[in-house]
């Protein structure tokens, strides 16, 4: 197989803000495959949080190309042989050669891997600012989406107030709260019984990843507790039981669509409930997680509508649920000829 990789700015249609800071673009990775003709494309987001980026993603690719070799449906040999590191390189290989099996075979990824085409509704993210400016964003949004993801950890006191303006605005719908890591345990035991009054159904990483407080929250919480920080690859999901109802996959941290199916069975064997999560990506990262949203309780598959422009148009909005395409592979074209 011939491979390429680029990396790609996208631009934010507004600054994202969370609690380790703020952003208005974001550097992603395509991978582009090519084998008897045929091209198959995947993208995957380095997390700098994990010491990655496009450099050292693009790198990690053209270091090990040559272990691809020429067969693209031998996914388990692929994947062994490449290094278990730059997990955003290796979840845009994972794609692009699901997006070439896809194209080879004439069929949508959903179908080559026995899984139904829709899953459960994506959240729409409110980022994090004050109260009433998280209020009136959700005010703009209201009717859209059918769940609502709180960015919180301000470290400011404010943020049940937070979750309480942004209830009012948005009535009956549903609502989750991501902490990124920013809560003490002692906040976190405040906060939570405050947050089952206000309805959230769970939350998220509220405490920083590896905190020993993990299990007497999880015990103590009125809601389910999700991890994202403390959960990346198959061999974190049996501790991640210890301390949380729940885990948040994301392919650019999990390597891939492979993986991240490994550890929803692994999840689901140890009675933990399975989020899909996502990074800021334009639909050809978004549509590989739309293709297997259907193995997961929640979905958070937001990160192309975040963006001022999608390149890889394809994955379809329709009544909040993210819909992948059934043309064959990945379904996205870019909106270009040839993104080479």
């Amino acid at each position: 197989m011939d491979v390429r990789a680029r990396i790609v700015t996208l631009e934010l249609a507004e600054t994202f803000v969370i609690s380790r800071g703020a952003r208005d673009s974001e550097e992603v990775v395509e991978v582009e495959l090519t084998h008897s003709g045929v091209r198959g494309y995947g993208e995957a987001a380095p997390i700098e949080h994990y010491s990655e980026s496009g450099t050292s993603a693009t790198a990690y690719v053209e270091e090990h190309a040559g272990l691809l070799g020429d067969d693209p449906f031998a996914l388990e040999e692929i994947m062994a042989r490449l290094p278990a590191r730059e997990h955003a390189a290796r979840g845009a290989i994972d794609a692009a050669l699901h997006d070439l099996q896809g194209k080879l075979l004439g069929q949508p990824v959903h179908r080559l891997l026995g899984l139904p085409r829709v899953g459960p509704p994506t959240s729409w993210t409110i980022w994090l600012g004050d109260p009433d400016d998280m209020a009136e964003r959700t005010e703009r949004v209201r009717g859209r989406y059918k769940r609502l993801k709180l960015k919180l950890g301000a470290r400011d006191g404010r943020d049940v107030d937070r979750v309480r303006a942004v209830r009012a605005a948005a009535g009956d719908v549903p609502l989750q709260v991501d902490v990124n890591e920013a809560w003490s345990l002692d906040e976190a035991l405040d906060a939570v019984p405050q947050l089952a009054e206000l309805g959230v159904e769970y939350c998220e990483q509220p405490l920083p990843a590896g905190d020993p407080g993990g299990p007497q929250l999880k015990e103590r919480s009125p809601i389910p507790i999700y991890v994202d920080e403390d959960c990346h690859t198959l061999r974190d999901v049996a501790a991640c039981a210890e301390r949380a109802h729940g885990v948040n996959i994301k392919l650019a941290k999990s390597g891939g669509i492979r993986e991240a199916v490994r550890m929803t069975h692994a999840a689901r064997a140890l009675g933990l409930g399975c989020m899909l999560g996502c990074m800021v990506e334009s639909g050809l990262g978004i549509s590989a997680g739309a293709h297997i949203a259907s193995l997961f309780d929640h979905v958070d598959l937001d990160g192309n509508i975040l963006i001022a422009h999608d390149p890889w148009p394809g994955v379809q909005l329709v009544d909040g649920v993210q819909l992948p395409s059934e043309e064959p592979g990945l379904g996205v074209r870019h909106s270009l000829p040839d993104p080479g």
